[in-house]
């Protein structure tokens, strides 16, 4: 809170899948109780079944001694590996930048495309690059103790916005879920992040 342009993120990825149904309770008429129904994909349906989402759940000030906290979401083309872990980082502390922020405090869990040698690399050649020129984001990450999913206030997020965006008796294409969630969360649909990417 002494450093007002300083930054605390909390990142994790999920998967939003188009088949399963979240565990959720809700109100109806009586005698006319809600059935999720187990949804399976046509031979010809060209859509995953499931889509990645990179999230980082970043508080950008505060107020009253409450967080101001927003969630920004990057879909990914296939599944969260270092490649596209190093292109989300890039692109939240270019976001950060425009915030006129100087220092993102990263917290996330042990995932081994957080902890490879090629995404510990990177940061230190991008904090590197940060004290040369002195512009940018620099990343200060600290990882949750292994296991500990409940320390990563992230994580209720996904569960509620999975329960939000669910869909009883349909099946939903891939693009109307990706604008459920980002509905949901209130971000904008920006391209997906693939394994091709160095910068989004």
């Amino acid at each position: 809170m002494s450093h007002p342009d300083w930054v605390i993120g909390f990142e994790d990825e999920t998967w939003w899948s188009r088949l399963a149904m979240p565990s959720l309770h809700a109100w109806s008429e009586s005698g006319q109780s809600l059935r999720l129904v187990q949804q399976s994909v046509a031979k010809g349906d060209p859509d995953p079944k499931a889509l990645a989402c990179y999230g980082l759940l970043v508080q950008l000030a505060y107020r009253d001694g409450r967080p101001l906290e927003e969630v920004w979401l990057r879909f990914v083309d296939g599944r969260p590996v270092s490649g596209i872990t190093t292109a989300f980082l890039e692109w939240s502390c270019s976001k950060l930048e425009g915030l006129g922020k100087s220092a993102l405090l990263l917290v996330w869990d042990n995932a081994s495309w957080h902890i490879s040698a090629q995404v510990r690399g990177w940061i230190r050649e991008h904090n590197r690059q940060v004290k040369e020129s002195g512009k940018g984001v620099r990343i200060v990450f600290c990882f949750l103790p292994i296991k500990s999913p409940w320390l990563n206030p992230i994580e209720p997020r996904w569960i509620h916005g999975k329960r939000r965006v669910v869909e009883p008796d349909g099946l939903l294409t891939a693009q109307e879920l990706i604008e459920r969630v980002c509905a949901h969360f209130g971000c904008p649909n920006a391209d997906h992040l693939a394994a091709s990417a160095n910068v989004a």
